[in-house]
């Protein structure tokens, strides 16, 4: 990801026309009007004081998107298509649990998904650093807890609770990862009907994915703003997903860019051994060049990183069952 200091710099080098014109766009809507709290109260393990909410434009000086930090009330954003076909899929952004891409790996995603059928959910979770008592299964927790308020009211979004896939993205892949093969985890009380909900994907997406958190050459910021200074063994085994892929995973699709600086593609690389080690059906798209953080619709038009939402359609669509319109 890129350092605020890096950002500062690139825009001071921007024309001042490129400099005004991103400095004037106004902050994203957020959240959707539809939209869905994931806690009837305060969410599991709420610090005193709570985080001060904080969204922003960032990213990109002269294309700005929307971050947030400070999420004290978690929600799912609900993006219905024209023409549902049934599918549905919680996205879930990155941001190297420092802050959560909402508008390039979530609002996108929906733009890009929803003409193809796909009713959308973009997920903005709480962050582990902010305070919140057992900071590793922060992320998790408002992961699971959606999958099952989605499943509960599948009659109402007009979806169907067996095609529900996960769709993840570097910090947010880990974090759909870790929902994948821990999805029975138990980090939190069940609280209400929805909680008797499986948390389960019937499919899951994993685009330049943070993936392992055990090795010690690959650990970086959203390891450490996952885990904190000092985890205890066990959480780090928890969260290191490879090792838990089973046969019984859900199915994976995998994009990633082979020179993507921040999460290596290594990091997909040894998802996809361990899937097929296990006997687990998977997908990978590796890109010659694309960078990190592509989202849905910012890599460049006409290059092979564009192309995954649709590739990704084609697979749910194959593996749901469901012939192409």
């Amino acid at each position: 990801m890129i350092s605020r200091r890096t950002l500062i710099a690139a825009t001071a080098a921007l024309p001042l026309a490129t400099r005004a014109t991103a400095q004037a766009r106004p902050q994203t809507p957020w959240p959707p009007a539809e939209h869905v709290k994931l806690w009837p109260g305060p969410p599991p393990g709420a610090p005193n004081p709570l985080p001060r909410y904080a969204p922003e434009m960032s990213g990109n000086p002269a294309d700005p998107e929307l971050w947030l930090r400070g999420v004290v009330e978690p929600v799912i954003g609900v993006f219905r298509p024209e023409r549902p076909d049934g599918r549905a899929v919680l996205s879930i952004p990155g941001g190297g649990y420092g802050f959560v891409s909402i508008e390039n790996e979530g609002i996108d995603v929906a733009r890009a998904l929803n003409p193809q059928g796909i009713t959308v959910f973009a997920l903005a979770y709480r962050l582990p650093g902010e305070g919140w008592a057992n900071r590793a299964d922060v992320p998790l927790q408002d992961a699971q807890r959606a999958m099952r308020l989605i499943r509960a009211n599948a009659a109402r979004y007009a979806i169907d609770p067996t095609r529900l896939a996960a769709l993840g993205f570097s910090a947010g892949g880990h974090l759909a990862a870790a929902l994948t093969v821990g999805h029975a985890d138990r980090i939190y009380a069940p609280i209400d009907a929805a909680d008797r909900q499986s948390a389960r994907p019937d499919a899951t997406g994993l685009v330049y994915p943070v993936t392992r958190m055990s090795d010690p050459r690959t650990r970086g910021r959203s390891t450490d703003n996952l885990l904190g200074p000092t985890p205890a063994p066990e959480t780090v085994t928890r969260y290191d997903t490879p090792p838990r892929v089973r046969a019984d995973t859900p199915p994976l699709f995998i994009a990633h860019a082979m020179d993507d600086p921040a999460a290596r593609v290594e990091e997909s690389f040894a998802i996809l051994a361990a899937a097929r080690a296990a006997n687990v059906p998977v997908e990978a798209h590796l890109f010659e060049r694309g960078g990190h953080g592509f989202g849905a619709r910012r890599a460049a038009e006409g290059t092979p990183p564009r192309e995954w939402p649709h590739l990704f359609d084609l697979w749910l669509r194959q593996r749901f069952n469901r012939t192409a319109a």
